[in-house]
């Protein structure tokens, strides 16, 4: 039978270099945010309500995956057709599927292809589109977002802020199509050739996403998505001065981003960590790793190991029996963890040697009423 279970916490600081201070940018908010996790690395009035423009798109996106099928066949109507600035050229009365009208609104931000969605998947009410929108953003928990379009153009009520566009490209990313629709420049529909207006995805390495927005009213925003060495990094920017502008302080929010990880490797497979009891007596069993645990962490902050194994364990044991776990964690967050593995073989003795080892027992115990 194994013991109780023990736990030995051990603080471990990083080795990191001199923290970047936070660049200068400009414009009305902005998030840089772990992709992975969600935690919050550098915010400017992200939560205030500001007007969003096309980045809109993405929760026409996702209402679309979540209610109609990406092979699905739609008319374009008259209505749809006629929108203004930003648009793929679609004609009343065309026929393309849903995964080329999300091709359309993603890279090209086409706002033709946004309404023709918002028709198909409203059963021709954009009014009853709009009411899901926000419906699902009620959902989602976009505390500071009301649409009022399905593709963002400026209208009076229609509004997000940096924290709620960064949760919902987020949840967006999770779908395959659009991850890869996202990371492209350019792509080829019914209607003709898109071209995306994501520069940096012609510049900045490991960029692979996400939305670029831009109206008069909205100035120039995005959320951008890239991926370094293991670190996903998010970083949004709304209401830009101009397109130059906005690109230089995005690169600067992500290359911020990426100095506050350093990799390091807190768990070593094969080194020892615990050593448990054995019954009957027998030597010590050292646990060791079943693996390494490496990976990127936050600079500046400490590293806490926690090892939690038996502190008596029964026998039979064989080698690289699971008997506890080395516990990584950062921030007050689980982090990883790596099973705690024996080092060695040991039998269960015989039925002589386990007489043997009571008759000893008792003797020393008997010995001890005397002393």
């Amino acid at each position: 039978m194994k013991g109780r279970l023990l736990v030995a916490a051990t603080a471990l600081v990083l080795v990191a270099p001199v923290l970047a201070a936070p660049p200068h940018v400009t414009g009305r908010a902005w998030l840089v945010e772990n992709g992975a996790t969600g935690e919050v690395l550098l915010a400017h009035e992200a939560r205030q309500r500001v007007p969003i423009a096309s980045i809109t798109k993405l929760m026409t996106v996702l209402l679309t995956l979540e209610h109609e099928g990406l092979n699905d066949v739609v008319t374009i109507s008259p209505q749809a057709a006629s929108v203004g600035e930003s648009s793929a050229n679609l004609e009343p009365g065309e026929r393309l599927t849903v995964r080329e009208l999300l091709e359309a609104a993603l890279i090209q931000s086409a706002n033709d292809a946004a309404d023709a969605l918002a028709d198909y998947v409203g059963h021709g009410s954009q009014a009853r589109f709009v009411a899901m929108m926000n419906a699902r953003a009620r959902q989602l928990g976009l505390r500071d977002t009301h649409y009022v379009r399905p593709d963002g153009l400026d209208a009076a009520g229609h509004y997000s802020s940096a924290h709620d566009v960064t949760l919902l490209a987020r949840v967006l990313m999770h779908r395959p199509v659009v991850r890869q629709i996202v990371r492209r420049r350019s792509a080829v529909i019914a209607s003709g050739t898109l071209h995306t207006w994501n520069d940096l995805l012609y510049s900045y390495p490991g960029i692979y996403g996400v939305k670029t927005g831009h109206t008069s009213g909205a100035g120039w925003s995005e959320v951008a998505a890239a991926r370094r060495k293991g670190v996903s990094i998010y970083a949004t920017l709304i209401g830009s001065a101009d397109r130059g502008r906005r690109n230089v302080d995005l690169t600067r929010l992500l290359d911020w981003g990426f100095s506050q990880y350093v990799r390091a490797m807190p768990v070593v497979k094969g080194r020892a960590y615990a050593e448990a009891k054995l019954a009957y007596g027998r030597d010590a069993l050292k646990l060791v790793a079943g693996r390494s645990l490496a990976g990127p962490f936050r600079a500046g902050a400490p590293i806490v190991r926690k090892v939690v194994f038996p502190d008596v364990v029964s026998l039979p044991v064989s080698r690289g029996q699971s008997l506890g776990q080395v516990r990584i964690y950062q921030r007050g967050r689980l982090v990883g963890a790596v099973p705690l593995v024996a080092s060695r073989s040991v039998e269960r003795p015989g039925m002589a040697g386990r007489v043997g080892w009571y008759a000893g027992r008792t003797l020393s115990h008997m010995a001890g009423w005397f002393s």
